[in-house]
């Protein structure tokens, strides 16, 4: 779940290596990437959920994917009314 200042998000397209557009539930678009401590840990296709973290500086453009749903937890997150 995301905890506060951390918004739910889909990932629409790839915008290079490590770097994606994010469609959040606040309404806005963020150029996402990932930090460097979760490269190895997750992989990241388009229509994943994931859970941003802006940034505070351009917090409505840019942000962090801190986590990715696995289809299994985003059926979980349905059931539970959250999406």
């Amino acid at each position: 779940m995301p905890a506060d200042g951390e918004v739910l998000g889909t990932v629409s397209k790839i915008a290079g290596a490590s770097r994606f557009v994010v469609e959040c539930k606040d309404g806005n678009e963020r150029l996402c990437s990932i930090p460097g401590r979760f490269k190895r840990r997750f992989w990241i296709k388009i229509n994943d959920m994931v859970i941003v973290k802006p940034w505070t500086v351009q917090s409505n453009e840019r942000g962090d994917i801190i986590w990715r749903f696995t289809p299994q937890e985003v059926l979980k997150l349905r059931d539970k009314g959250v999406l």
